[in-house]
């Protein structure tokens, strides 16, 4: 007699029926429902009650047994309430695999199960097999319908393809009839399965079955043999693209050739396979009764499972023995290939070694015991004393060490005064080198950095480390266990303040009126709330559901929630789902699935954290510029793969292209890796030389410092982004890039030798702070967190031609700002270096496009180098005024249009060319007579040629 249970919403369900199974919301927040198949009824445990007996049950006992109605998920006492149920597991393909599937009806089989609580089954459901279904189409327009053709196994993490057992033909009658008789399905692998299905195959030595992975296939007569039964026996099957003939196929071949009869082998067409024909996309069959008949069809269960694995790694006569393993199984790990040969190791003991176990072998924490009672006394004064600091009284890690200090006073007969704490190292037994005995501090940036990043990536503390950058992963993990346990104290303070009648306020959703079922996920919204669907933008539902994490809305519509809890798939999601699947292919991030509460080993392995992972939204791993200290996506944000250096590519002229992203270095490491001979001299030019040691001979800057990022400069140089930014005299030749800074040569004289106000260097160009006249090197401010900008001013008259720019709602020209820390930034804002305009666009990218692009329409490289040297020697050779008068110019010639006296030889002007009336001769320098002959010249390599 079947034994039916009444669920909540008032479905009755049977063993070998298929449900919806999911714990409440808050346990299992954001993820669908899990679908299984029922097993059997059990009591409570502890209970000696026995389980259902569910060993041969089948689903044809449907509608038997509807008087023996079973206690309900609210539970009684008697005979029959069952409160917990045994489930077989049915996988989605999102669960174990980051490959994205439309079909939202595609399930994976599972030989797994779990003891679950009855309270946990929703409603009913119906799933099969692939081959079973003549209208797919159909089936999956209708509710609660699903459907499989593989299976997945959490132990071994693989795939099989999923066959019915008639379907096998290639097995010894015995065989086959304990295989069908028992199981409705095999399970295999996929290269295995058109030698299960073909005709029985029998070795022609020894008329025995052939099995597929011990046999072999004559290429020219086509008949099968055990590797075993040829003469010689074959060790192993050709290799892939190669045949193999018999005896005596290869004797015939050998008399052909020396009677000259070889002709070409017609080629033998390949036999028929008995494989189930693939389901193309033809027109379906329409028929609605057949479809339900489907529904219904009688599977078979061997002791509660309908599969049975027959692959390559099975013994056919396994089968028969009814206690054999289902599960699919792999290649044993046995033989010389995977077992180590271990020598035999030697007895003799060198005298020379310690022996173990001794005090010189080990390390003495505490002798307190060994201590007489007077000086105990005084080393607890002592120890009082150095822990009187309420910071380190109930720190393990310093009680330690002053309890190792002190004992180590007494064994060398030092008095306990002399002990002290200033020292945070120290030398263990077994280490050559020293090591702290507790955790160095943190700073505010690093604390800053690690909590921005578990803010954007949990508890995984590998990607927060490297976002934190100057910690190592002990050091993570470690300051991530007091930093919880500070959150909870706040928490638990914050609550004992409030008193015990304060309730929580409902998660982000106002106006919400919570009344939900047992499951938590329902919520029925008041009149006055103006809530909208987060998959659907709806305003208008009847009864409101709690939707997961990542959406716009916290509550779902009535179409909306339950199609993503029993299907996992809403339509409106769909784009925004593509890209969180591409987004977690690269860092590898996967969904937890089902099974539920399976224990941690039997569980499929996955990089989340302990809670359900949010369904797909909006969240895309970020990381923090060093920039401007701010969390961008990744693409916009870039991090060099070789440094690890970090920056907005709008801060370090790079042009966005999200498919290079990862690929992206830094032009430091992408210079060293091309081996030009400026890798090893990549100090900037604007700074003072740095001071080097023999022991640091690093030429590099830092990676964790937005000085890391530089630009090369004419004449093989290197030069910062910043220090070429906020540099009036530099411009670019390719602005939007940020390449090649020019003008080093016109920075006035002056600027080189003033010493900075802060590292008191000079050998560096300075710049003026824009509020205050202290001067400093550029890099220097930055090291010292001083705030770099860009203002906008007004433009003052119509005479004024600077280039105006409207960035958001600010109109004016920009003008690049450094301001030290003794003025107050609120009263004249500026624009940080990575804020972005309606084009996505940079501060600092609309600066350096507008005022630093130099002018290489008008000129080449060579000439605007030419004229910045030509300016320096006016500017060295000016004349010294004379009562008033200018003294009259020397009698060697100049050029009349730049002015200059340098030359290789002048041209004369003709006296028709020349204007005004004075008599005395005009000349044109080399370079000016080159431009007045050759306007239209694209390089300087000309003007080098006809020079030479």
């Amino acid at each position: 007699m079947a034994v039916h249970i009444t669920l909540k919403n008032g479905e009755q369900v049977k063993i070998n029926d298929h449900v919806y199974c999911s714990p409440s919301w808050s346990v299992r927040d954001g993820t669908p429902y899990s679908v299984a198949r029922i097993m059997e009824f059990l009591h409570k445990e502890g209970t000696t009650r026995g389980s259902t007996p569910a060993g041969g049950s089948s689903a044809s006992a449907k509608g038997k047994g509807k008087e023996n109605v079973g206690a309900s998920t609210n539970g009684n006492n008697g005979n029959h309430s069952f409160t917990r149920v045994r489930l077989a597991w049915y996988y989605r393909p999102s669960d174990v695999s980051d490959r994205p599937v439309a079909d939202s009806r595609l399930l994976l089989a599972a030989i797994y199960s779990e003891i679950c609580d009855v309270s946990q089954l929703r409603s009913k459901c119906f799933v099969v097999h692939r081959d079973k279904i003549t209208d797919l189409a159909g089936w999956k327009k209708r509710p609660d319908r699903f459907y499989f053709n593989r299976l997945f196994d959490p132990y071994i993490k693989k795939e099989f393809e999923v066959i019915q057992s008639n379907d096998v033909r290639n097995l010894p009658p015995n065989i086959r009839e304990a295989l069908t008789t028992r199981y409705e399905y095999v399970v295999a692998e996929k290269e295995i399965v058109p030698d299960l299905t073909d005709t029985l195959r029998q070795c022609e030595t020894c008329s025995k079955w052939c099995p597929p992975p011990e046999s072999v296939r004559c290429d020219r007569c086509k008949h099968y043999f055990h590797m075993g039964c040829v003469q010689p026996p074959l060790i192993a099957k050709p290799t892939r693209g190669y045949g193999w003939t018999c005896g005596p196929c290869s004797r015939a071949h050998e008399q052909a050739v020396e009677g000259h009869e070889v002709r070409h082998v017609t080629p033998v067409p390949k036999p028929k396979s008995n494989a189930p024909p693939a389901r193309g996309r033809g027109r379906p069959r329409k028929d609605r009764t057949l479809a339900e008949k489907e529904e219904n069809l009688p599977i078979k269960h061997f002791k509660m499972w309908p599969f049975r694995y027959f692959g390559l790694y099975t013994v056919a006569e396994d089968t028969l023995d009814p206690d054999d393993l289902i599960f699919p199984r792999t290649t044993t790990r046995v033989g010389p290939k995977y077992q180590v040969t271990i020598p035999a190791m030697s007895t003799a003991r060198d005298p020379e070694l310690e022996e173990r176990g001794g005090d010189a072998t080990i390390e003495v924490l505490s002798v307190v015991l060994r201590i007489p009672e007077d000086e105990v006394r005084e080393l607890e004064a002592r120890k009082a004393r150095l822990t009187s600091k309420v910071e380190v009284s109930s720190s393990v890690d310093w009680l330690t060490e002053v309890v190792r200090r002190l004992s180590d006073a007494w064994l060398n007969d030092r008095e306990f005064s002399t002990v002290n704490m200033s020292n945070p190292f120290r030398l263990e037994k077994w280490k050559k080198v020293e090591t702290r005995y507790t955790d160095r501090e943190w700073d505010d940036d690093e604390k800053a950095a690690f909590e921005d990043a578990i803010l954007v990536h949990g508890a995984e503390l590998r990607i927060v480390r490297d976002e934190v950058g100057t910690r190592t992963i002990a050091d993570v993990v470690r300051y991530y266990g007091h930093w919880k346990n500070e959150k909870l104290g706040e928490e638990n303070e914050r609550r004992r303040q409030r008193g015990p009648s304060y309730k929580p306020e409902t998660n982000q959703v106002s106006q919400i009126d919570i009344d939900s079922d047992e499951e938590g996920s329902v919520v029925k919204v008041s009149t006055k709330s103006n809530s909208s669907c987060g998959a659907c933008r709806s305003r208008e539902s009847k009864t409101w559901w709690k939707a997961p994490k990542g959406l716009a809305s916290n509550v779902l519509c009535d179409s909306c929630g339950p199609s993503w809890r029993k299907y996992a798939d809403l339509n409106h999601l769909r784009p925004m789902r593509e890209e969180t699947v591409a987004a977690k292919a690269k860092t590898g991030d996967k969904r937890e699935g089902t099974p539920l509460a399976a224990a941690a080993n039997k569980r499929i392995k996955t990089t989340g954290s302990s809670q359900a992972t949010p369904p797909p939204g909006p969240s895309i791993p970020q990381l923090r510029c060093l920039a401007c200290h701010k969390n961008g996506a990744i693409g916009k944000v870039l991090k060099c793969q070789l440094c690890g250096t970090r920056m907005h590519g709008g801060a370090c002229g790079v042009l966005p292209d999200p498919g290079n992203a990862e690929s992206w270095m830094c032009d430091l490491c992408a210079n060293e890796k091309s081996g030009d001979p400026s890798v090893f001299t990549t100090d900037c030019v604007l700074c003072p030389r740095p001071r080097r040691d023999r022991k640091n001979k690093d030429p590099f800057p830092q990676p964790d410092s937005f000085l890391r990022a530089c630009k090369p400069t004419e004449g093989q140089g290197w030069a910062h982004v910043a220090c070429a930014v906020f540099t009036p005299e530099l411009t670019f030749s390719d602005a939007a890039r940020l390449r090649v800074v020019e003008g080093v040569s016109a920075i006035p004289h002056n600027r080189w030798s003033t010493r900075c106000a802060l590292c008191n260097h000079a050998g560096g160009a300075v710049v003026q702070c824009g509020d205050c006249s202290k001067e400093f090197h550029i890099a220097c401010a930055w090291s010292r967190g001083y705030k770099f900008g860009f203002e906008v001013q007004g433009l003052k008259n119509r005479k004024d031609n600077t280039a105006p720019i409207t960035f958001n709602e600010h109109v004016g020209s920009l003008h690049a700002v450094i301001r030290c820390k003794d003025h107050d930034a609120s009263k004249r804002p500026i624009l940080d270096i990575c804020e972005t305009n309606e084009s996505n666009e940079t501060a600092l990218q609309v600066y350096c496009k507008t005022y630093k692009q130099a002018p290489i329409k008008q000129s080449y490289a060579l000439l605007r180098k030419a004229r910045r040297l030509d300016h320096i020697i006016e500017e060295k050779d000016v004349p010294s005024p004379t009562n008033g008068h200018v003294s009259p110019p020397d009698a060697e010639p100049h050029c009349h249009r730049c002015r200059t006296v340098f030359s290789p030889f002048f041209h004369p002007v003709p006296r028709h060319n020349s204007s005004g009336s004075s008599s005395s001769p005009k000349y044109l320098c080399h370079r000016c007579h080159f431009e007045q002959e050759h306007p239209q010249a694209n390089g300087h390599t000309e003007l080098i040629a006809t020079s030479s």
